[in-house]
């Protein structure tokens, strides 16, 4: 039987970023496929059934009595979580859930278990949105929170559509979106993941019961202004978008921060077209804001516009604000809550900051979440980390739970 630790220490150097430190796995790159392989390949050796749905969503299955038909896996119980990485990210923010999935069959197999009900370990593709822009995109189609055309016609920074990636790693883009036959296969879902704050090492607590994702969107403002030559510009004949640009990421911290449990972030800036001797044209910025409210998390969005329309006008610019997605507070299903913490005897509930598929498919199905213990309380860096003891106390939780469930 493997152990988490060796399970990860298995895809170690997969997608290693020699730039950024940490890892770089976004959707449908080599690194994210290898690690698709390397799941179907551990899948298969458990005996699990593997399938890739129209989504892009790997599927691994450990039938009742060997069926493999529809009818004998709806309503199933399913477990796992994702693979791809958001740039320079840390090792075990998604590939921890899945390898702990798989250790968790491995224990339950120990113990002798069969099944009466099928249980998957799934795989979401895209799930922290580093590619195409949009977090949780394979829960959004399976579920239909994102229409299809919209998903087919996102752009990675390179340009290469959504439809024209799946394509190229042997899916229909016409067959995209919402699968009710999939969907109705999940009876319960239950998603481990690394902590990603400083919760359960406060308490001193390994692990944790997922109580609340509080709500969280991602929008992109473009300010435009005139692009010319930095040398024979004056600085008064100037209409340039970074100086605006810079007064809103001003204000935007200056905007959450005055306003309780808030969270706001700019973390990707892009002048264009990017000389260094060239005055930009236009820059773009995403904006990602936090809040358990909705209609808080509304309100700071319409401020954060206002504020960057003044500051663009004020140096001669336009600002425009689009949103990319949205999603509003979950709470995980209150019995699911229960069973978790039964099999889990003390384990804190602890709402997060942070989104995942089990928020996107909560809307539909009973899910929950399990957090395992991260000392740094750092996450999307080098520095998130997870202790052996932890990380195989996380397994053993999550095969209790599944083995109440089944």
């Amino acid at each position: 039987m493997e152990t988490v630790s060796s399970l990860l220490g298995s895809i170690s150097d997969v997608g290693r970023d020699g730039v950024r430190g940490g890892y770089s796995r976004p959707v449908f790159s080599t690194p994210e496929l290898d690690l698709r392989n390397w799941f179907q390949e551990q899948a298969g050796r458990r005996g699990l059934d593997v399938e890739t749905d129209r989504n892009g969503i790997l599927w691994a299955w450990w039938d009742v009595d060997g069926r493999h038909d529809d009818d004998s896996r709806r309503g199933a119980l399913v477990t796992g979580s994702h693979l791809d990485s958001v740039p320079g990210g840390g090792a075990f923010d998604g590939p921890l859930g899945v390898a702990s999935a798989l250790a968790a069959v491995d224990i339950l197999k120990e113990r002798g278990i069969q099944p009466q009900r099928a249980l998957a370990v799934a795989v979401f593709p895209e799930e922290e949105g580093s590619r195409f822009g949009v977090a949780c995109l394979g829960s959004r189609l399976l579920t239909g929170a994102i229409d299809a055309d919209t998903a087919r016609n996102l752009k990675d920074p390179n340009g290469t559509t959504f439809a024209e990636a799946a394509r190229a790693n042997g899916l229909d883009p016409e067959h995209l979106g919402r699968d009710g036959a999939a969907l109705a296969r999940i009876g319960d879902f239950i998603e481990l993941h690394v902590e990603q704050g400083r919760g359960l090492i406060d308490l001193d607590a390994p692990i944790g019961v997922g109580s609340s994702i509080i709500g969280h969107g991602r929008w992109k403002l473009t300010i435009t202004g005139q692009g010319n030559h930095a040398g024979t510009t004056l600085m008064e004949d100037r209409a340039d978008p970074m100086v605006a640009a810079a007064q809103v990421i001003l204000a935007i911290r200056k905007t959450a921060a005055a306003a309780p449990d808030a969270r706001a972030t700019v973390g990707r800036v892009q002048p264009i077209p990017g000389g260094t001797n060239v005055i930009a044209s236009r820059v773009e910025m995403w904006i990602d804001v936090r809040h358990p409210d909705d209609a808080t998390t509304a309100s700071l969005v319409e401020a954060v516009h206002g504020k960057a329309q003044k500051a663009a006008a004020f140096e001669g610019c336009t600002a425009t604000l689009a949103q990319e997605s949205l999603s509003g507070t979950v709470n995980f299903d209150t019995e699911l809550q229960r069973q978790l913490s039964a099999a889990v005897p003390g384990a804190p509930a602890l709402p997060t900051g942070a989104g995942h598929d089990a928020g996107i498919l909560a809307g539909h199905v009973p899910s929950g979440m399990l957090y395992v213990r991260n000392p740094t309380g750092i996450s999307h860096s080098p520095e998130e980390h997870v202790e052996d003891d932890d990380a195989n106390l996380g397994a053993t939780a999550l095969a209790d739970a599944l083995e109440r469930l089944l």
